[in-house]
């Protein structure tokens, strides 16, 4: 009887907690069904060793339930972390001798975000970190790290990315229209969801697109515009006649900077500019990174110091113009809010200047960055955003996509 209530005690507590991995990182459908599980799985292991264990057998009772809860942890969270970044890609019908129909397809491809929660990205991501020998999160404590992401998710119900960049994709077909190109076609990729840009490649492919553009919207040359470049070129669309290009990402485009001065000019609403602080907020990248990716933080920072003198030069006060970083890097936003408050500025405007389109990034984690600052509580603060659908944004991309389309060569 007693290697009964042994086995059964380690078998619960295990139980216990591997639902408890479950609880933190499952969809938000089914995390209540796991917290109820865990409780009732706790309740059990606190009964079996207060009823099946005495005296010092109850002791070591305490000891090994705890332990083998923290190993079905383990167990879960390995199974976690191996998930695999299930993204199937059409298969290519076009015969490598098919010329193709003469037009010219644009792969619009950015970071991308799941609209609902979903932590394959962050996935993908620790393995990176692991693979790089990058310090991070604790492989233990990544549960709980998807299990704020989660509640991110929850407290801004969505994720704005998909739905912002899908407007930006159709506004960018449509100046095309509008000149008369009715022949080159679109197709939104992403990184981190749905569809990849390979996937993308091979519809256009498929389509009977004789060139392909590839407009990389993003700001800086980096790991992800590598890692999407990777993906199309494994395809070797030449050996179908198909030329590709890249456009490049966007940290040198004069009309992009112009973007965030005319934004921050629509915010002004009468107070005078000299009594304005605009703070541009970078994403940031760890200092390893910086060693095989020195563009990332080269170009970002290289980028916001020319929007800053664009402000300058259209009358905002420089002492009153800054940036901060939202992770990894010094300084953070908060500290560089209270000294623009301490200078004397009545208003606040801040940009997440590095995000293509309002993401969790834009929408909650630098406006909680921002909101650790110790200003009085009327201090005015107004999150700009992220570039979004911005007509000087969608030019922007459009004058990389022209720039490549010309001199194209024409079947």
């Amino acid at each position: 009887m007693e290697i009964v209530n042994w086995i059964a005690l380690a078998a619960a507590a295990m139980g216990l907690g591997a639902t408890f991995e479950e609880y933190l990182t499952v969809h938000p459908i089914k995390m209540s069904r796991y917290l109820f599980a865990a409780s009732l799985l706790l309740v059990g292991v606190c009964a079996g060793i207060f009823w099946g264990f005495d005296g010092v057998q109850r002791l070591a009772a305490a000891v090994v339930a705890p332990l083998a809860a923290l190993t079905g942890y383990a167990i879960m969270t390995k199974h976690f972390l191996a998930r695999e970044d299930e993204r199937p890609l059409p298969v290519i019908t076009r015969a490598k001798d098919d010329p193709g129909l003469g037009h010219t397809a644009v792969v619009y491809f950015t970071h991308g975000e799941p609209e609902t929660y979903d932590p394959i990205g962050w996935i993908n991501q620790f393995r990176e970190f692991d693979e790089q020998k990058i310090p991070f999160v604790p492989l233990l404590v990544r549960p709980l790290f998807a299990y704020n992401l989660r509640k991110k998710y929850l407290a801004v119900g969505r994720s704005n990315h998909r739905q912002t960049h899908m407007r930006m994709i159709r506004m960018l077909e449509e100046a095309y229209r509008a000149e008369g190109n009715t022949m080159t076609r679109f197709y939104l990729s992403f990184l981190d969801d749905n569809p990849r840009p390979d996937a993308a490649a091979i519809q256009a492919l498929n389509d009977g697109a004789s060139h392909i553009v590839v407009a990389e919207v993003f700001l800086t040359l980096s790991n992800h515009t590598a890692e999407g470049e990777h993906q199309i070129k494994s395809l070797k669309l030449e050996d179908y006649g198909v030329e590709v290009r890249y456009t490049g990402p966007l940290w040198d485009s004069g009309t992009l900077k112009r973007m965030f001065v005319q934004r921050a000019n629509a915010y002004v609403d009468g107070v005078d500019k000299s009594q304005i602080g605009i703070l541009l907020v970078g994403h940031g990248q760890p200092d390893e990174w910086d060693v095989e990716w020195p563009t990332e933080t080269e170009q970002e920072l290289g980028f916001r110091h020319d929007v800053l003198q664009h402000l300058a030069s259209d009358g905002f006060k420089p002492e009153h113009l800054s940036l901060a970083w939202m992770e990894f890097k010094e300084p953070k936003p908060a500290p560089k809010v209270e000294e623009f408050a301490r200078n004397g500025v009545k208003k606040l405007l801040y940009f997440s200047a590095a995000i293509s389109a309002d993401a969790l990034h834009s929408q909650i984690d630098v406006p909680e960055l921002i909101e650790k600052a110790r200003v009085p509580a009327d201090f005015p603060m107004f999150n700009l955003g992220a570039w979004n659908d911005d007509p000087l944004v969608i030019q922007a991309i459009k004058e990389r996509i022209d720039a490549q389309m010309d001199g194209l060569r024409v079947p």
